[in-house]
């Protein structure tokens, strides 16, 4: 699997009153398959469930408040 980071300077405000973490299909794939994780404070990583939206090549992966984490895809 592969293993993108994302931090919490990584997210911009949404238009649905959200943060979102952008990507292309290029990176990620069609986003079929990916597992979201954050990481906590303890430094672990936990899966998440979040909404992820496509727009034209694009993916967005929604949360409420910016965070720390990583998404795994098949590549």
């Amino acid at each position: 699997m592969a293993i993108i980071d994302f931090k919490k300077e990584d997210f911009v405000k949404g238009d649905f009153d959200d943060y979102q973490v952008e990507y292309t299909q290029d990176q990620v794939g069609m986003g079929s398959n990916l597992i979201v994780e954050t990481l906590d404070e303890e430094g672990k990583y936990q899966v998440v469930l979040v909404p992820i939206r496509r727009h034209d090549d694009k993916i967005l992966i929604c949360f409420s408040e910016p965070t720390n984490g990583r998404l795994l895809f098949e590549k």
